[in-house]
């Protein structure tokens, strides 16, 4: 009787979806006859009931409180002996975790596999089992009560059967945690013999103890046990979750299926129900006849599944009554996606997705098309508010950026105290100093260290201090880096050059242009010229920043190579000839030294009285002497080392920041490792390179406080060196360097407020502009170089700050809340280099190849996460092997190949530019990126640029307006209600 009665639930279950599946083989073929496309639909004719149901209970999403995260855990009746008892055997937070079948660990989570079957199963058991909504409940046992008494109410059990029902739902809950020797030993036991199970133990002690705690077993606990409560499992969870508890079993009074489903008024902790002390929500309890385990198990793990499922946990906590739930149901039948059983082995199990889909593609009922994630438009990506709003009025913007800003001055400061600063700090100034000493030195040898000596750069670190400092204090976004730049570098060499071949003064020719530059950045800021952002879209963004990545990544290269010239590998050397090689140093002769000298000192004098053969080479040079011998050319292997100290602090900077996503170590561990990668990198390097005692270059730290040349102070004089003409026809490089401090500027301000950071304070670049003028010209007046913001150090501070949430579900990655946003990390990094002077004894022992090797990691890292570079390497790539990059779903690979290709031309040509005398042009040129990007709504089509790129402002506001017209043209033909309209769209 029984199997007939199951055989008909199951036929009436799979019968609906036969017939649906013949009906919808019959309407493809007719479709393909006549041409037809299902995708032409109209939206009210696609949308299925349950859909429409889910929105009429979903509708009001954004007005609500979201709903909490569940926990569910499935419990499985166990009979040792003569005593029943639930044991648990799965969980979920996101992902499913079973016990494994030796009942001492969990499995690793894994996505839940459910039959097709098990989910028909579980809707039928809706449908016929008691379903209570917004049950009054405060204890397990009046639960239990209620749901037994509605059964009886509703004629499906008899009243004979309450007693035995209640007694098996209220037994006690054995939970998968860590438990004291005793109660594994009294296991042991149980497992021995099914007559006692204390028979094996002699001690009359031990054996009562068993006894109390067997009887102890008949009921559930009514507050959470010790161990419940130090659930390290706990920290998985999130503060607000609730529990979910599925109930599955088989006995031996039942001749039905015992199904109920509970939803709680309010969440409730229910004793020792769950796993963890967290409040019961939901209740699903299934108790069978013997003989279908499996099945009840596996109708268990389907409504567990249903249960983590972001859209139907919203319709359970929504539902108003049985056929909302049975609606949510059906909407996840039409999301399942079935894999053949000879294709697909049920055993194997599916790791945990690196990225999580939304379920917000789902709630959108009427979207049909597959949903994608565009760039947008442009302007960073999103940031079209009222940063980037054209006001019309004086200083507007700069006005609005103080207002937006001032009500987080406070947090800026106090949000930095946490151990995630100290690491980005040490990173950032390490970062800082080596860039302040490679562009300090190329910038000394490029105005004849007027601005630089290369032995003292006292004025770099001076400089570097007091600008970053500044900024960090009072500007828009304090997360930007203030350093010396490439492009600034260029236009500082050119200027001088043209200085000394027209005869003028060079520092005060500098300092009006820093004057009129200042002037002119003042009037943009006025002028709320920062709106002109809007149109650097992701093409302009990415060509500047992976100009100035590959600048870092070129110098750090050009300097390790320069290392071998200054210390060549002795190819020569050869170990068997080692007797012949010797170097002497031999006297001078003293009558041709003398009459070739105009200056003669004592100790020249008197040379003949020098021992020659026991000084050293340096004092052989000094005195006159000249060196004789094979092995006087001889240096060590400086040049190896120092690349041993280069490539190896950047292989294990590049490996310690990935060690987060191993798999050895506890979370925190990993992530604390991470943070400090840089630190310990540097460390572990500065100790080999004293190890092993090589004179390798070290970092040169200024001991002295003066400027960097005897013929010129603390402040250049704005008159008296050049004519008067000059102090007016500065205006006119000061533009290009103006041109050149906003493009690199704003560039980098929109690559850090991008929305892919998530940063919730708001940006300021008119503010930021301003400030940035302001120290131009006070830097110009005391001769030190003029700072911007420095891309590649942003990008790094800014990966360096990122937060992640600390509670994930096991096996979920964790999820990325942000940028750590304060200004205190900056102030510090400033500070630090300005007092670098004092920490010499220190800094003297890293060598510079070390240096060089950070240099290399924040170029290199900074070219991670820009879609330019990965299109880059999609061209070396055979199709089949591509990464699924959504924009490849969207627009044919040859055209993304033909919008690398350009964008490869116009970085060439930037570098070409910066290389080559037009370098005085390359602030223009960046300018004329903009209106390369304009030129190419005329080669690819809107939505090819939407995925690849940005959409321009003007474009994106054409497309809101047609949309418009669409949709009002949509209702007038919804009005009208003429069907053949709908079916004339249908045809192909």
């Amino acid at each position: 009787m029984i199997a007939e009665v199951s055989m008909t639930a199951a036929q009436f279950c799979i019968l609906p979806l036969a017939l649906f599946i013949k009906l919808s083989v019959s309407l493809s073929a007719v479709f393909s006859v006549f041409n037809l496309t299902f995708t032409s639909l109209p939206v009210h004719l696609t949308v299925s009931p349950a859909a429409e149901r889910l929105r009429y209970i979903l509708g009001d999403d954004e007005e609500t409180m979201p709903t909490p995260t569940l926990f569910t855990e499935m419990d499985t009746l166990q009979q040792e002996g003569d005593e029943l008892e639930w044991k648990e055997s799965a969980r979920w937070v996101k992902f499913e975790e079973k016990v494994e079948e030796g009942g001492e660990r969990w499995s690793k989570p894994h996505v839940s596999t459910l039959s097709l079957h098990s989910l028909f199963e579980l809707r039928t058991c809706l449908q016929t089992g008691t379903v209570l909504l917004d049950l009054e409940g405060y204890s397990l046992p009046q639960i239990v009560d209620d749901i037994i008494e509605r059964q009886i109410e509703e004629g499906l059990i008899g009243p004979e059967l309450r007693d035995k029902i209640s007694f098996v739902l209220l037994r006690k809950h054995r939970h998968q945690t860590k438990k004291p020797i005793h109660r594994s030993l009294a296991d042991l036991g149980k497992s021995g013999s099914g007559v006692s199970e204390c028979s094996i133990f002699i001690s009359i002690h031990l054996y009562t103890h068993c006894l109390a705690q067997s009887r102890s077993m008949n009921d559930i606990a009514d507050t959470p046990s010790t161990d419940q409560l130090k659930n390290k499992f706990m920290k998985k969870i999130p503060r607000d979750a609730e529990a979910s508890n599925v109930l599955v079993g088989e006995v031996d009074f039942l001749e039905k299926p015992f199904v109920a489903f509970v939803r709680l008024s309010q969440a409730t902790t229910l004793g020792g129900l769950t796993e963890v002390p967290v409040p019961t929500r939901f209740l699903f309890v299934l108790l069978g006849p013997l003989g279908k385990a499996k099945s009840y198990n596996e109708i268990g793990r389907a409504i567990a599944t249903l249960m983590v499922d972001d859209l139907f946990s919203d319709v359970a906590y929504k539902a108003r009554d049985r056929e909302d739930l049975i609606a949510g149901i059906d909407e996840f039948l039409d999301e399942v996606i079935v894999l053949p059983p000879g294709e697909w082995d049920p055993k194997i199990r599916i790791e945990p997705p690196k990225k999580i889909p939304s379920a917000d593609q789902r709630k959108s009922v009427f979207n049909l098309n597959e949903l994608g994630q565009m760039n947008g438009t442009a302007g960073g990506g999103g940031p079209l508010g009222e940063e980037l709003a054209y006001t019309g009025r004086f200083c507007g913007g700069l006005f609005l950026d103080i207002k937006r800003k001032l009500p987080w001055y406070p947090s800026d400061f106090y949000e930095g105290f946490h151990i995630q600063s100290i690491s980005a700090v040490l990173f950032i100034y390490l970062g800082c100093i080596t860039n302040a000493i490679t562009f300090g030195g190329l910038l000394g040898d490029a105005t004849d260290n007027y601005q630089v000596h290369l032995a003292n750069f006292m004025s770099t670190f001076l400089g570097t201090a007091l600008a970053g400092t500044v900024f960090c204090l009072f500007s828009g976004q304090p997360l930007i880096i203030l350093s010396s730049t490439g492009p600034i570098l260029i236009f500082e060499k050119l200027l001088y050059e043209f200085s000394k071949n027209n005869g003028i003064d060079y520092m005060e020719l500098r300092l009006w242009i820093g004057i009129h530059s200042c002037v002119q950045c003042l009037f943009l800021v006025a002028m709320d010229a920062s709106y002109i952002i809007k149109y650097m879209t992701r093409f302009t963004e990415e060509g500047f920043s992976s100009l100035i990545s590959f600048i870092f990544i070129s110098d750090a290269i050009k300097k390790m190579v320069g290392s071998f010239k200054y210390y060549p590998i002795n190819t020569d050397f050869k170990p068997d000839y080692v007797t012949a090689y010797k170097c002497e140093c031999l006297a001078p002769d003293t009558s041709k030294s003398i009459l070739g000298i105009e200056h003669v000192t004592f100790e020249m004098l008197n040379i003949t009285a020098l021992d020659w053969t026991q000084l050293s080479k340096k004092e052989c040079v000094k005195y006159g002497g000249s060196l004789v011998g094979k092995s006087c050319k001889y240096v060590p292997d400086l040049a190896l080392m120092s690349f041993i100290l280069f490539f190896g602090t950047y292989t294990m900077t590049v490996t310690l920041k990935k060690f987060k996503f191993s798999r050895y170590f506890p979370t925190k561990l990993r992530k604390l490792i991470s943070d400090f990668s840089i630190f310990m990198s540097i460390l572990t390097f500065v100790g080999l390179d004293m190890l092993i005692g090589l004179q390798t270059p070290k970092l040169i730290v200024p001991t002295e406080f003066k400027p960097t040349r005897a013929d010129r102070g603390w402040f250049v004089m704005p008159f008296g060196k050049n004519p008067w003409w000059v102090y007016l026809a500065s205006f006119v490089p000061a533009l290009l360097v103006t041109i050149l401090i906003f493009m690199d500027q704003q560039i980098s301000a929109v690559i850090v407020n991008r929305k892919e950071n998530k940063l919730k304070k708001g940006c300021g670049y008119h503010l930021d502009l301003i400030w940035v003028g302001f120290l131009m010209a006070a830097c110009s007046f005391m001769g030190l170089p003029w700072y911007v913001a420095a891309t590649v150090i942003s990008i790094a501070h800014i990966d360096s700050l990122k937060m992640e949430s600390e509670s994930s579900a096991p096996g979920e990655q964790p999820q990325f809340l942000g940028v750590r946003e304060q200004r205190l990390t900056g102030i510090l990094v400033f500070v630090l280099t300005g007092v670098s002077i004092f920490l010499a004894p220190i800094l003297q022992f890293i060598p510079m190849p070390v240096l060089y090797g950070v240099f290399l990691y924040m170029g290199v890292a900074s070219l991670s996460g820009i879609q330019f570079w990965d299109r880059i390497k999609l061209i070396m790539m055979p199709a089949k092997h591509q990464p699924d990059f959504s924009y490849l779903r969207h627009v044919p690979l040859r055209r993304v190949h033909l919008f690398t290709l350009l964008q490869i031309v116009c970085l060439a040509v930037l570098w070409i530019l910066k290389s080559t005398f037009l370098a005085i042009i390359f602030p223009v040129m960046i300018l004329g990126l903009m209106v390369i990007r304009k030129m190419l709504d005329m080669v690819f089509s809107q939505h090819d640029l939407a995925w690849l790129d940005d959409i321009l402002p003007e474009k994106e506001k054409k497309k809101k307006e047609d949309e418009k017209k669409n949709t009002k043209k949509e209702k007038k033909k919804g009005k009208g209600g003429n069907d053949s309209e709908d079916v004339s769209v249908l045809v192909a």
